[in-house]
């Protein structure tokens, strides 16, 4: 898997301070998309072990509330079975941080079993997603007034209530 960023101090992908990974890999393609540099699976960097611990290091400070998935796709097949093990060592070393994930894959059709995006991570991967922001961005339904989304079809999912 291949990553374009890792954001150190980030506000805009969830509440509080957090740290934000994009990954690279997406098959969405949707019109207007703000990261369509990371529609390329080999976009940016390779993940590797020493970005896993950048990643867990990153997170140490305790002004940190959160980690964001985004990209590109997280929930492309190829990323979940990486990703899958970053989430599971970020909830072992840090239980009480929140996790959000951004996907343009809708929860209740793509990633349950049979589903476009689903796999035999896919419900571990979600157990570890506090709140996940679901569908692809829509540009005729764009709304900056929108907080945590970028337009009007994308829903904010609470997977832990």
């Amino acid at each position: 898997m291949y990553y374009g960023n890792i954001k150190k101090y980030d506000i805009a992908d969830g509440p509080g301070v957090r740290v934000s990974l994009f990954v690279s890999g997406c098959r969405h393609h949707c019109k207007g998309c703000f990261n369509s540099e990371t529609w390329d699976f080999n976009f940016g960097q390779p993940y590797t072990q020493e970005t896993e611990q950048e990643i867990l290091e990153a997170l140490k400070p305790p002004y940190i509330t959160g980690f964001t998935l985004l990209g590109g796709e997280p929930f492309e097949p190829e990323n979940q079975v990486v990703l899958v093990k970053l989430l599971r060592k970020i909830r072992e070393f840090y239980p009480k941080l929140n996790i959000w994930c951004y996907s343009g894959y809708l929860y209740d059709v793509d990633m349950i079993e049979g589903g476009r995006a689903y796999t035999d991570v896919t419900k571990e991967m979600l157990s570890y997603i506090d709140t996940l922001v679901d569908g692809p961005f829509i540009e005729a339904e764009k709304d900056l007034r929108l907080k945590f989304r970028g337009s009007r079809n994308q829903r904010i999912i609470n997977l832990h209530e």
